[in-house]
């Protein structure tokens, strides 16, 4: 079996037929792999996790460098530093990367779960049991923490993972992997259990997403807006994924103000750059006169620039007139959009015109207008009097997400080890035949 190309060096280092015959190969040593691990037991998955997350630990340094030169790269090119904040990795981040996988490893192992069970009138029993999907590709910008996430996830329930990082997290995702390599090792799992594209060159990407000769199962993408279209646009297999998160944090005349300027602060500026961030403020139009100026002017003076309607741009003179386009666009910046609604309904329809389904959040305590935001908002995740960054597997208690999909097939929300399986049925009888 002819091992993958270690060079990760350059843009164009595997060109035509080379890379072809190097995808090829990876996406046959990640569906041998698969089947190996759909019959690991859980205590040798388990045992490869620990690995890993020792391995992390005792390779900091080794990552940190790595890391540091990824970072050089990206201020060379002028990355926004919302970006850098996604790429760049610390002692702690090292150590919550660590303390990831162990907690992906505490989890109950999914496969072989029985979910249901019956016994027909003829007397088979029928059971619902979960499985692993097999190959999973997942396709990442800048966050290196994603390649131990995801390789972590994909191994706990049963299936390989090809993971391609992008050229800006190049010299961090190697390094995070040789870690996850070796855990592989240790617990007598096939290296190709985890693989990483060893080449920047983008049409690695293009080659992903014809499937591999049917030997990826899902596509997951995680990134910009460019990046999940493309995916969406060309795989030829399923893909989990949200293209954008456009979240709002609905403020109602019941809230408390104490309460509400927590939640937006929090909501906005605690991490602009990740996909729960909020995006866009709305108010009650009957709490305006409590409610608005002081949201206003807590978000002016923690730095975030914002667009609002005439109300809005009445509080403030620092504040932008908001565009058509402003009210739908992510911005992953230190920006949000804010503007004043009549009461709940017109917030839902404001969502439901304006949002991306991903994450929304009410403010308030009238509890028959939280019930009605909660069951009316169409989104993956809808919360009442909370942050909306607690959009994210981990504190789901997923341990980890593999990134959050905002479709309706299959995983919805964050993405753990119980929606990375599927399931099948086992049929037991004592000789029935079918009339």
């Amino acid at each position: 079996m002819t091992a993958p190309l270690k060079s990760i060096e350059g843009t164009g280092d595997l060109a035509g037929t080379s890379l072809n015959a190097v995808m090829a190969e990876i996406g046959r040593r990640a569906r041998m792999a698969a089947r190996v691990l759909a019959l690991s037991p859980a205590e040798q998955k388990n045992k490869a996790l620990a690995s890993m997350a020792a391995n992390i630990r005792a390779q900091k340094a080794r990552i940190l460098a790595a890391n540091a030169e990824d970072i050089a790269e990206a201020k060379a090119h002028g990355m926004t530093d919302a970006l850098l904040d996604r790429l760049k990795l610390d002692d702690a981040k090292i150590e919550s990367v660590a303390a990831g996988i162990e907690t992906v490893a505490a989890l109950k192992d999914p496969v072989g779960a029985v979910t249901e069970s019956w016994t027909r009138p003829n007397g088979m029993t029928i059971e619902r049991v979960r499985v692993p999907l097999g190959v999973i590709g997942i396709i990442y910008e800048s966050r290196p923490n994603v390649t131990a996430d995801a390789g972590a996830l994909c191994l706990k329930s049963g299936n390989a993972a090809i993971l391609r990082g992008g050229s800006d997290s190049t010299h961090s995702s190697r390094a995070i992997h040789a870690a996850l390599e070796q855990g592989l090792r240790e617990a007598g799992l096939p290296d190709a259990a985890i693989q990483l594209i060893p080449t920047r060159d983008r049409a690695a990407v293009g080659a992903m997403l014809t499937g591999l000769d049917g030997n990826i199962d899902v596509i997951v993408p995680r990134g910009g807006k460019s990046l999940v279209a493309r995916v969406q646009d060309e795989a030829r297999v399923p893909v989990f994924a949200h293209l954008e998160g456009v979240v709002h944090v609905y403020v109602d005349k019941a809230a408390e103000l104490a309460m509400a300027k927590t939640i937006v602060l929090n909501a906005k500026m605690r991490r602009t750059g990740v996909c729960g961030a909020a995006e866009t403020l709305l108010v009650d139009r009957a709490a305006s006169a409590t409610h608005l100026k002081p949201l206003i002017e807590m978000l002016l003076e923690a730095g975030c620039e914002i667009r609002g309607d005439k109300a809005v741009q009445a509080i403030d003179a620092r504040v932008k007139p908001a565009s058509e386009d402003d009210w739908r666009t992510e911005y992953l910046d230190a920006i949000i959009t804010a503007g004043l609604v009549d009461g709940v309904d017109a917030a839902i329809a404001h969502i439901e015109r304006y949002g991306s389904h991903h994450t929304d959040a009410i403010v308030t305590s009238d509890a028959i207008a939280a019930e009605k935001f909660l069951s009316q908002v169409d989104s993956a995740i809808v919360l009442h009097n909370a942050s909306t960054q607690f959009a994210d597997g981990g504190e789901f208690g997923f341990g980890a997400e593999i990134g959050i999909a905002t479709g309706r097939l299959h995983a919805r929300g964050p993405v753990g080890v119980d929606q990375l399986t599927t399931f099948k049925y086992r049929i037991r009888g004592n000789g029935q035949t079918r009339p």
